[in-house]
């Protein structure tokens, strides 16, 4: 007997009325019998087996640490994956973003919905580090299906930057920072459609690449909105970033997004190299953003100094646009297209020729049952991206899709001239986590207030590598240097010579 049935005469009844059709007791019963040859197919592709990557590495489903041993409350499940003998990453521990399909281990991507989840295959990464001789230490909270720049919307209760304690260790990939942050591992992975890497590694006082938008393969991880979904390296040492990035980029022949076939450069190749005449561009309209602290402006500005006392040339750019149109187009995307691919569309939607995690499809499938589990952040995303599909069927999602195109050409007007440009990650330090009663404006305020300077980059593509820059009130600032497309050797080169030539405890306001 198939487990593919046939609607009852009254569901095809209420699919008609959702079409807007008007049917006959006599027209049901005709499509009901028409519909036997559609139903027997799909009972034929029930059967067949599925089509996924295998899994190679033995693993066990791990644990779930408390008290001393979660000190940050960053983990989520520790386990121990070891990876061929031998490798680039040899020796290296790694810390894995609870977004991120891991055979075999728990995953809940920060949302009590998800919970009870197992997924059965690796993704590309995951498979990737392995072979090249990584131990993967384990999965890191990450907020409510990454749906905040904060660390207080996770399932299992606010991440805490191991700088300072009730401080917030920043988002969505909260978890990651801080376990690199803290030593815990060495790497750590993280995902970026708003600022998810850069924000927390920010935060905290670490590496974070967002890679150019289809480097890396995103196969296997949860999406939010395939046209901003990012993954990429989080580690303590420009060395270690490069070196994960060398073993993670490259297509993988499952990722359409990878249709340029950019294969992984020797990325540690641009370690140590002299910047003389590199060519800095800092983006006026990136110190405008009005929430601004001014102890994190000081600092970058002293960071773009330091580039000039190495030999780079430092000037002023401006790109109006980043200040003018930028974020409403990346809201728009963000909240139509999460709410339609991520949401509606159960994580993978339609009309995609990548990878589908058919079982995290059905499982995620779930959350309607649960919707008043989900975080105020993500809730009044949904609530909004909804209303305006419904309402205006989809005209500004598309609308600011056809304006990202002006928006990638504008940074690479300007990046024409400049090999990066140059900005705070962040406009402000840390913020202090809302305490568990806080009124729904401040969680609010603190899962978004942090994004004008790295949502735009999840929409144009560009690579965007934050880095320590000073320390305020025992807090780190974050510098951003985005570069041209494809453009990460440069940008290694740029902070390379940041880290080898710049003590960057040692700046102040």
């Amino acid at each position: 007997m198939g487990v593919v049935t046939k609607p009852t005469p009254a569901e095809l009844h209420d699919v008609a009325k959702a079409l807007g059709l008007h049917l006959t007791d006599a027209d049901v019963a005709s499509y009901l019998d028409l519909m036997t040859g559609t139903i027997d197919g799909y009972n034929v592709l029930a059967e067949m087996p599925s089509y996924v990557p295998p899994v190679t590495y033995p693993r066990t489903p791990g644990y779930f640490p408390e008290g001393e041993e979660n000190p940050h409350n960053a983990w989520y499940v520790k386990t121990t994956i070891k990876g061929a003998a031998g490798g680039t990453l040899a020796g290296k521990t790694v810390a894995v973003k609870d977004n991120v399909c891991v055979a075999g281990v728990p995953m809940t991507n920060g949302s009590s919905t998800l919970e009870g989840y197992v997924p059965e295959i690796d993704a590309t990464i995951i498979t990737r580090m392995l072979d090249a001789g990584a131990t993967i230490l384990g999965k890191v909270h990450c907020e409510c299906f990454c749906f905040s720049g904060g660390s207080h919307t996770g399932a299992y209760g606010p991440v805490h930057n191991p700088r300072k304690r009730g401080y917030a260790a920043g988002g969505s990939s909260s978890g990651s920072a801080a376990v690199v942050a803290s030593g815990e591992v060495d790497m750590a992975i993280g995902g970026d459609q708003g600022g998810s890497i850069r924000i927390p590694s920010a935060y905290c006082g670490i590496y974070g690449l967002k890679p150019t938008w289809g480097l890396v393969p995103y196969t296997g991880v949860m999406p939010i909105e395939m046209t901003l979904d990012h993954t990429g390296p989080m580690t303590a040492t420009v060395a270690d970033n490069a070196r994960l990035l060398e073993v993670i980029a490259g297509p993988d022949g499952l990722d359409p997004r990878q249709a340029q076939g950019h294969a992984a450069e020797r990325y540690t190749e641009a370690l140590g190299g002299k910047i003389d005449g590199m060519r800095i561009g800092v983006l006026r309209q990136g110190f405008e953003v009005p929430n601004a602290e001014a102890d994190v402006l000081a600092m970058v500005r002293k960071g773009a100094d330091m580039f000039k006392r190495m030999g780079a040339v430092v000037e002023e750019v401006s790109v109006p646009m980043h200040a003018s149109g930028a974020m409403p187009i990346w809201s728009a995307i963000a909240h139509e297209g999460a709410t339609a691919q991520m949401m509606l569309g159960n994580g993978f939607g339609f009309n995609w020729k990548g990878l589908y995690v058919t079982s995290l499809l059905d499982a995620h499938a779930g959350w309607r049952q649960r919707a008043d589990e989900l975080s105020d952040t993500l809730k009044i995303t949904m609530l909004a991206g909804y209303h305006l599909i419904q309402k205006y069927r989809g005209h500004y999602y598309a609308k600011a899709q056809n304006l990202a195109r002006k928006l990638t050409a504008a940074y690479d007007g300007a990046l024409a001239k400049y090999d990066a440009l140059l900005m705070p990650t962040t406009p402000t330090k840390a913020t202090r986590l809302p305490d568990a009663n806080a009124p729904r404006a401040e969680v609010l305020l603190r899962g978004f207030e942090m994004l004008p300077n790295c949502a735009p980059f999840d929409v144009s593509g560009h690579p965007a590598l934050t880095m320590p820059c000073g320390l305020s009130d025992d807090l780190p600032a974050g510098l951003m240097l985005v570069g041209k497309q494809f453009g990460e050797m440069s940008l290694y080169k740029l902070a390379s010579a940041w880290e080898s030539g710049a003590d960057w405890k040692s700046i102040r306001p």
